[in-house]
């Protein structure tokens, strides 16, 4: 089996380093300076164990590979460039290639089913940063994360059962589970606060804004029939992962949302973690002020190039004001 990691930042580019180090044939899908420092160097996993630079092989686009039958994509990119990938994705391979949408959020695998028929769900818990060109860190070792798998919308098959094997063995903690679309609702409730953590760093005053956030989201879930992993069930589920540890005597700064910010993408993902429960709430007739606010500061500080942490709970609490 050979694993095309699509969109080869923080999290694809930690499975990516795994699955070789262990072994498997995998090609990595990366762009512009990121993508020529793994050309030319390599790319360097980190972990609190140390560091390794592995030569894996890149690409720019899927319609640099032959694709064959033994093929399997993993989708790591953010969900805002998920439509683009898939459709050029389609165009080189075909609709019969298995596609996994190991990405935060609920609307990656709606998206891949329209255009793939063999669509697989998987929960990422795999803390990782991706600032500097070329290098990759994972902050937990030797299991570096969580990422249960299934096919979408439910149930299971021999290929991610396979798949959620090699993870396994390469210090990625991955079982294969029929209802891995519930877990990912579960995951969602805690990248809500990814825009409160980019807007506002560390301010202790954001906790409480995160909570509200959460609050909005189950009251969402429940008008809407959606089911959810427990708190129990993660947490429980999370002690199969190494604890964070610091890497070259530095703790990881920032989620996601906080390195997007951080590397000046221009995009962040609001719209599809904060969005998802304010579409939610527009289509249940659940109020989602909290969420709504959140969806629009992320995509603003993206857009305008503003710093992370550049803003206050105060600020955020303004703007939900607008929004009541």
């Amino acid at each position: 089996m050979r694993y095309i990691i699509y969109g080869a930042g923080a999290v694809g580019g930690v499975i990516g380093a795994r699955l070789h180090q262990h072994g498997h044939d995998v090609v990595l899908i990366a762009r512009g300076a990121h993508l020529d420092a793994i050309r030319a160097r390599g790319l360097t996993l980190e972990t609190p164990l140390g560091s390794e630079t592995l030569r894996i092989a890149a690409a720019t686009h899927p319609s640099e590979l032959r694709f064959g039958a033994d093929d399997v994509v993993l989708l790591t990119m953010k969900t805002q460039h998920t439509a683009g990938a898939l459709a050029d994705l389609r165009a080189a391979a075909g609709s019969d290639l298995p596609v996994v949408c190991a990405q935060n959020g609920v609307e990656n695998e709606r998206m891949a089913a329209r255009l793939f028929a063999h669509v697989y769900a998987m929960l990422v818990i795999l803390p990782a940063t991706y600032l500097v060109p070329g290098v990759v860190q994972a902050h937990a070792a030797p299991i570096s994360g969580l990422l249960d798998t299934g096919r979408y919308p439910f149930g299971s098959d021999d290929l991610i059962a396979r798949v959620a094997a090699d993870l396994d063995a390469a210090r990625l903690s991955s079982h294969a589970v029929p209802d891995a679309m519930r877990w990912k609702y579960a995951k969602l409730l805690s990248n809500l606060g990814n825009a409160v953590q980019a807007a506002c760093g560390l301010d202790a005053a954001a906790g409480a804004l995160h909570a509200r956030a959460r609050e909005e989201a189950i009251a969402c879930y429940r008008a809407a029939g959606l089911a959810w992993a427990s708190d129990a069930e993660m947490e429980q589920r999370r002690k199969s992962m190494s604890p964070l540890g610091a890497i070259a005597g530095r703790s990881r700064v920032g989620g996601s949302s906080w390195q997007s910010l951080a590397r000046g993408a221009g995009s962040i993902e609001s719209d599809y973690l904060n969005g998802e429960i304010a579409l939610l709430g527009r289509l249940h007739g659940v109020a989602t002020p909290v969420n709504a606010a959140l969806q629009r500061i992320g995509e603003r500080m993206a857009r305008e190039g503003l710093a992370a942490g550049s803003l206050s709970a105060a600020d955020i609490e303004r703007e939900i004001a607008g929004e009541t």
